[in-house]
């Protein structure tokens, strides 16, 4: 029987202090997004009788792969991932334009090249044409989070906003599956670089109320973060004002620069 791209899910495994690994399944075969832990992607299979076929990696950093080994001793499965971020378990190298067919599911994935936090940073999109509302997804790594993006361990302030300008122009109701809840830290600096913002005042209500409950903030959209996020928003005039009020940006200096200093002031906020 064939499965319709309509039955697939993503289901969120909560790992470590803050990490959220991302299964893709169908209710019987799963891909693993990137699986930090081996045990919670173990059990989340268990519990959901699912057998995984296939594991997908974003970039190097040891809470995006450390699980990768476990898994591989239990299931013998390709592992996809970054083709310039030096990840030794990968066995199908991607980059920039690739597509990927997901084994065990009728899944297709295409393959952004999203520098910045890694040099090698890649993303994962579902957003094949005729899919419905909350069928497009982005599985981003550290690259964007809720209300906010990655530090910049190698890459370059320019390379970040390139990155990130290229998720923002994906479809506004792609859901973001980014892989750490830090949505209310980074809300609180969004707040205070862009306070007028009447869109962020009601995502702060919205996902405070959502933790209070012990629910995840993630998946947003791609809509909700072009609204909110400072860092998709570091032109806007209100965040260029609150960063020449701080002193940590010159008047008319480049996009680039007002991002640079950006994301060095929550670097210490």
């Amino acid at each position: 029987m064939t499965i319709s791209p309509s039955t697939l899910a993503v289901l969120t495994v909560p790992a470590f202090k803050d990490n959220y690994l991302w299964l893709i399944h169908d209710g019987v075969h799963a891909a693993a997004v990137d699986p930090g832990d081996g045990q919670p992607i173990l059990d989340a299979l268990r519990a959901n009788g699912l057998t995984l076929t296939a594991i997908l990696l974003t970039h190097h950093h040891a809470d995006h792969i450390g699980g990768v080994p476990q898994l591989l001793k239990e299931y013998d499965v390709p592992v996809y991932g970054p083709r310039n971020d030096g990840i030794a378990a990968v066995t199908d190298p991607l980059g920039e334009g690739d597509r990927l067919q997901v084994p065990g599911l009728a899944l297709e994935l295409s393959v952004l090249e999203v520098p910045g936090h890694t040099l090698g940073h890649i993303a994962y999109v579902r957003n094949d044409e005729g899919h419905a509302a909350g069928e497009h997804w982005l599985f981003c790594g550290d690259t964007l989070f809720g209300a906010g993006c990655g530090r910049l361990f190698e890459g370059t302030p320019g390379q970040m906003a390139a990155s990130l300008a290229k998720l923002a122009a994906l479809p506004d109701d792609t859901l973001v599956y980014c892989a750490h809840e830090y949505t209310l830290s980074n809300l609180r600096f969004a707040e205070a670089v862009e306070p007028g913002n009447r869109a962020l005042k009601m995502r702060i209500e919205a996902d405070s109320k959502a933790r209070g409950t012990k629910l995840p903030t993630v998946p947003s959209t791609i809509a909700a973060e072009k609204a909110t996020n400072p860092f998709l928003r570091a032109t806007e005039p209100g965040i260029v004002d609150s960063l020449v009020a701080a002193g940590r940006l010159q008047p008319g200096a480049s996009p680039v620069a007002a991002f640079a200093a950006l994301r060095e002031w929550k670097n210490v906020f």
